[in-house]
């Protein structure tokens, strides 16, 4: 599958197109569950994640596994842009996206859907979850004592 096909399957229009961004967030936030939450979010990045890093890394571990060190890459690489805008070291997204993963995989672990729910309080649950993801990465950095 190309980008542009992968793009206008997660977002419903081409890339570039005009609504892409208010599509991605509304299918985004609106999802049934963590895991399919992220299916929407991003799809440029969420695309070279599965082609470069996911599906090798699934070749060769288990599915957890995979996902668990799929969403540590991506949050490194938040980190390193965000260590080149800063100038020094930070590892703050690493350990939220680690638990982005967590959250999505006790999510298929317990067969957790809200599906049936309305748009807003699936768009609640889904902040929800962002957020909580955010604190427990402040926390864990606080814990660590990483500046």
């Amino acid at each position: 599958m190309t980008l542009n096909q992968y793009i206008e399957r997660r977002n419903g229009v081409p890339l570039g197109a005009s609504g892409a961004l208010r599509n991605m967030l509304h299918r985004s936030f609106g999802a049934g569950s963590f895991a399919t939450f992220w299916q929407y979010w991003n799809p440029i990045f969420g695309y070279y994640l599965a082609k470069y890093v996911d599906s090798p890394l699934r070749r060769v571990l288990p599915r957890s596994i995979a996902l668990i060190l799929t969403f540590v890459i991506c949050g490194a690489l938040h980190d390193l842009a965000a260590m080149a805008v800063r100038g020094s070291v930070v590892f703050f997204c690493t350990m939220m996206f680690f638990f982005f993963a967590v959250g999505v995989l006790v999510g298929r672990w317990t067969g957790l859907s809200f599906s049936g729910l309305p748009w807003p309080a699936r768009a609640a649950i889904n902040f929800t979850y962002l957020v909580a993801c955010f604190a427990l990465a402040l926390a864990a950095r606080q814990v660590l004592a990483i500046p």
